[in-house]
């Protein structure tokens, strides 16, 4: 039986503490048709010279830089635009997969028909201790679900783009990701959530997820700028965020 291609995008930025772990758990995966595609962003550590050395290896490793630091959207537009693949998904390069993520979540897509799948994860910080429960996502989230709180995370999205076509992030500091979901949320009814953990969310400290100081700038200006919402209804939005926000990260 044919196995197609999975193009898998990997933005990194000094990230050698943690790049190994992250190429290693795609060569670990018991689906082997892929592509590894690592967009470094300007690192000034030894981010690369891993990274080259993996792509020297295996062929299926694929190595780009970015001459100046342009942040993850760049990078991973760079990456959306290199790949070859029938499928599209994306793991930064802290995060960690479990060994059946790319054949689990194909076999998703073709038992349910859906063409945008994503896996639940569990959440670990920067040496993989546990601090927090698994975060299990929705069986479905629609283009509305996504504005209150995004259940994708960006290690676990998963998509069918030779049916539904290749799309790039609105390039942005942050909310990336969330902005891609919804280009295609606005035209397929939903994406279909895998109740079993499929990965690992490494938590940073000082991570730009973790700083709550401007997570409600960025919010609001998303849904103003970015969705073009009116102020009645991104404060609609912004009020589930804060409370679902809150809900995700107590326990």
């Amino acid at each position: 039986m044919e196995s197609p291609l999975v193009s898998i995008i990997t933005p990194t930025y000094n990230s050698e503490k943690f790049i190994t772990e992250t190429i290693k758990s795609v060569q670990n995966q018991t689906y082997t048709n892929w592509e590894m595609i690592i967009v470094d962003d300007g690192s000034s550590d030894q981010t690369n010279s891993i990274v080259e050395a993996f792509s020297a290896g295996d062929s299926r490793i694929k190595a780009h830089q970015l001459k100046i630091n342009s942040g993850p959207a760049k990078a991973r537009n760079v990456g959306i635009e290199n790949a070859k693949g029938k499928y599209m998904t994306f793991l930064d390069a802290d995060d960690i997969w479990f060994p059946d993520f790319i054949e689990n979540s194909i076999d998703t897509i073709n038992k349910t028909g859906v063409h945008f799948v994503f896996s639940s994860y569990r959440r670990s910080d920067e040496n993989l201790n546990f601090i927090y429960s698994d975060f299990i996502v929705p069986e479905k989230v629609t283009y509305r679900d996504i504005l209150k709180t995004n259940s994708i995370s960006c290690l676990t999205a998963f998509i069918d783009i030779e049916v539904l076509g290749k799309k790039t992030m609105p390039e942005i500091f942050k909310r990336q990701d969330m902005g891609l979901w919804l280009q295609y949320l606005k035209e397929i009814p939903f994406a279909h959530g895998i109740q079993a953990p499929k990965a690992i969310y490494r938590i940073r400290k000082n991570s730009l997820s973790r700083n709550k100081t401007n997570l409600l700038k960025y919010q609001w200006h998303f849904y103003r700028k970015v969705e073009n919402l009116n102020a009645f209804h991104s404060t609609y939005f912004m009020l589930h965020w804060m409370y679902r926000g809150f809900i995700k990260y107590r326990n």
